[in-house]
């Protein structure tokens, strides 16, 4: 994986190569092997990388000739299907300079089919490349989005990079922040309008999106998108074809040039990755994560029944991995909540950020590439709003909760400029417009149909964004084989009782993993990602806010109801009754949100116009 940057200048004045380079720079952790440069206005390219497949002959920019016109890429990504893409190009007629680099397909690609290339690619991508013969500038994400890629149009330019920072290190480029991305801030908590970021300036390719640009206009166009049509295989034959492509992503993703783990947390998702890539490489070694001392405070409940550490180890000694639980400090972890945000550029997902980003240093002490489980509860149904009746019937999106009792917090200011309930409908009713429903479902099956749509194009991206943000801060690549989009595909138009079969969420997923695992990890029931109970992170959070509201110039205090906020930390009262976003984020989450907002307001210069 790698750092893209640049920027298309047309106006006749020289550009200044230190812009870019500063751009560049900033996105260093991303590649941590190399940085290099591509200038020759209009266009600057800049791209770090980290080396992954063909070490000594995939580096970027990388330049080859259509005729006597050159075509440079800058990649951010990884493509799993480049062997036979090889085969077919070298088939046409193109000559490799590479021994195996995955970067020199996807340039031979666009060369020969154009922007058409993009519908033969299996991978994670987001890529620039400058058409020197054509003066165009071709931008493109993957089907799922798993690579970030940023744009904004300023003074006839356009400016991207892999994540905000680079963008905010050109001077065109301001920190501004209007009302609609406060309210996504404050309603919408780290999950996002696609397209959209908190700077009203700073776009998001969305995912399955190609974007064009020279001297007459910008296009955008989307390439892929999810379509919904009857489901012909019976539930055998379903299974089958479940595993098939299970065994099929994860073979791709195990290859690399360098040393590859998995994430194993003891639950359903994770173990089955692991145990095909057990059953792909003969052994692997895996990782799990816990706080200290978590074992004496954990609290199980609805969202989080059990905890990890049992299950991981079994898992493990099952699978006979060679497997690792790196045990957190929770002093460390709100510390860490700091670096988890600037690794972002906006607020997140608080403790379950920093503790990703501790997590993701410790295995890069080893290992370069990690595959994890993330999005199979998106894709198969696996989160509760799936499962619970009053949820389902919720006019509005399942994982954003407690609107009212948010906007206690909240100053009257501030509410007024937001205008909470009409901005999560408008979102909400913009969403369900892009649902491809199909006409002879009953109103039970369309209304899963919406969740699961709005649970893979608005709840998957935030974890996909922290996957991505967190990992790569630290110069680790994690890949994610449920999100491979033939996957993703086949499982959207199974029928539900089918996806639930033998009564249980995630079905047609332990039955295509049964023979893999043990029976208590094939019947484990959702646990997600795991958070601390030590009071000493909460005691950590609430000194640092404390700290804050007693501060006269916190930024925070332009947007909160201090007294309503001093009062419950006072009283040690709880702010929230139940979780307020998602399964995890409850008091102790919001209260380390509002300790990143104020400092990201304060540290990013933040205008609120």
């Amino acid at each position: 994986m790698c750092g893209i940057a640049g920027f298309v200048d047309w106006t006749t004045q020289p550009q200044d190569k230190s812009i870019l380079e500063k751009m560049t720079e900033s996105l260093q952790h991303r590649g941590p092997n190399d940085i290099d440069y591509y200038f020759s206005p209009p266009v600057a390219l800049g791209h770090t990388r980290l080396a992954v497949v063909d070490p000594m002959g995939g580096q970027q920019p990388m330049t080859r000739h259509r005729g006597e016109s050159p075509v440079t890429l800058i990649y951010n990504g990884e493509l799993y299907n480049a062997p036979e893409l090889r085969r077919e190009l070298e088939a046409l007629g193109h000559m490799f300079n590479t021994k195996n680099s995955d970067t020199e397909v996807v340039l031979l690609s666009y060369i020969e089919w154009g922007w058409w290339c993009v519908h033969r690619f299996n991978g994670i991508y987001a890529l620039a490349i400058w058409d020197e013969g054509h003066q165009k500038l071709f931008m493109a994400r993957d089907r799922l989005g798993v690579k970030p890629l940023f744009y904004t149009v300023k003074n006839n330019s356009l400016i991207f990079g892999s994540e905000i920072k680079s963008l905010l290190a050109h001077p065109l480029v301001k920190p501004v922040v209007k009302e609609e991305g406060l309210a996504e801030l404050l309603l919408l908590g780290p999950s996002r309008t696609p397209g959209n970021t908190a700077f009203s300036d700073i776009k998001e390719l969305r995912a399955g999106q190609i974007l064009s640009f020279d001297k007459s206009k910008m296009r955008i166009n989307t390439y892929w998108r999810l379509e919904s049509h009857e489901h012909e295989d019976d539930l055998d034959s379903t299974v089958d074809n479940i595993r098939y492509l299970l065994e099929d992503t994860v073979s791709r993703q195990l290859s690399a040039d360098v040393p590859v783990c998995t994430l194993l947390s003891g639950g359903l998702d994770s173990s089955g990755l692991s145990a095909l890539a057990v059953k792909n490489k003969g052994s692997i070694e895996t990782y799990s994560v816990d706080y200290a001392d978590n074992h004496k405070h954990f609290q199980p409940s609805l969202f989080q029944p059990d905890s990890d550490a049992f299950y991981a180890q079994q898992a493990a000694n099952y699978l006979n991995t060679s497997h690792r639980s790196i045990i957190l400090d929770n002093t460390e972890l709100a510390d860490a909540l700091l670096p988890s945000l600037y690794a972002n550029d906006l607020p997140g997902m608080a403790d379950i950020d920093s503790s990703l980003l501790l997590f993701s240093k410790e295995i890069k002490k080893k290992f370069v590439v990690a595959l994890s489980g993330e999005c199979a509860d998106e894709v198969f149904g696996g989160y509760p709003w799936f499962h619970d009746t009053n949820t389902v019937l919720q006019n509005t999106f399942p994982w954003i909760r407690l609107v009212d009792e948010k906007l206690k917090y909240l100053n009257s200011d501030v509410i007024n400029a937001i205008k909470p309930y009409e901005f999560i409908q408008t979102n909400y009713r913009n969403a369900l417009e892009e649902v491809p429903q199909l006409s002879n479902e009953t109103a039970t099956q369309q209304r899963l149909r919406q969740i699961a749509y709005l649970s893979i194009t608005r709840f998957m991206p935030t974890l996909l964004d922290r996957k991505d943000r967190m990992s790569m801060a630290c110069g680790l690549e994690v890949r994610v084989p449920f999100s491979d989009h033939r996957l993703v595909e086949y499982v959207w138009n199974i029928p539900w009782d089918m996806k639930n079969c033998d009564g249980m969420a995630k079905g047609i997923l332990r039955r295509a993993l049964s023979d893999l695992l043990p029976k208590e990890i094939i019947y484990r029931r959702k646990s997600p990602y795991p958070k601390t109970y030590n009071p000493i992170y909460y005691n950590s959070v609430k000194n640092k806010l404390t700290d804050i509201l007693n501060e006269p110039g916190s930024p925070l205090l332009k947007i909160i109801n201090k007294k309503e906020l001093q009062d419950k930390l006072e009283n040690n009262d709880h702010v929230f009754s139940q979780p307020w976003f998602g399964q995890l984020m409850g008091d102790t989450q919001y209260l380390a949100f509002l300790y990143q907002l104020n400092e990201w307001m304060k540290d990013y210069q933040v205008i609120i116009s």
